[in-house]
């Protein structure tokens, strides 16, 4: 596995990795029809936008890691009661 992939694939840099996987479970079961996945697409996109977000934040707050570790998402998560996108 290349660089690249690895770190798409750590849990510690990409927040949305589930999102990322159900859409491409969509697209091989149905054929890769994209307007069969629409919701698979919409959910990964809200959860890009919604760590993005958390990210910019803690960027600005001058905390480090900007993106929160998988642990640290985990806990986020369940004090908001899920995910909220």
């Amino acid at each position: 596995m290349d660089k690249n992939t690895r770190k798409l694939r750590n849990q510690d840099i990409n927040p949305c990795i589930e999102e990322s996987d159900a859409s491409q479970k969509c697209l091989d079961a149905y054929n890769y029809d994209k307007s069969m996945c629409s919701a698979y697409f919409q959910r990964y996109k809200n959860c890009r936008k919604y760590w993005h977000n958390i990210m910019v934040q803690r960027r600005r707050d001058g905390v480090r890691p900007e993106m929160p570790t998988a642990a640290e998402r985990q806990e986020l998560l369940g004090a908001i009661g899920g995910k909220p996108y």
